[in-house]
């Protein structure tokens, strides 16, 4: 049977295993340096390493405004840190 964690971070939870990789939040550590995460159902320790900085798809959005001839192209990319779970203890 398959260990399972859930663990909270950038306001966010995520339902985790061993040898997972997910994109959470911006964290800002240095690259391959290991982070300690709670398990917030059985309180175990969840040990996780950063593997890099990715950024996640471009989000556009235009304002527009009728008759006035106002329109604005606005657009975003999201930050992410890619983590792989090492181990659930």
């Amino acid at each position: 049977m398959e260990t399972i964690a859930v663990i909270k971070t950038g306001g966010k939870q995520y339902k985790v295993t061993k040898d997972q990789e997910l994109n959470i939040e911006l964290i800002d550590k240095a690259k391959t340096e290991k982070i300690d995460f709670n398990d917030l159902l059985e309180g175990k320790k969840v040990i996780a390493q950063i593997l890099d900085t990715v950024k996640g798809p471009k989000i556009s959005n235009m304002k527009f405004k009728n008759k006035t001839r106002y329109k604005k192209r606005i657009g975003h990319r999201q930050k992410y840190t890619k983590i792989k779970i090492l181990e659930i203890k």
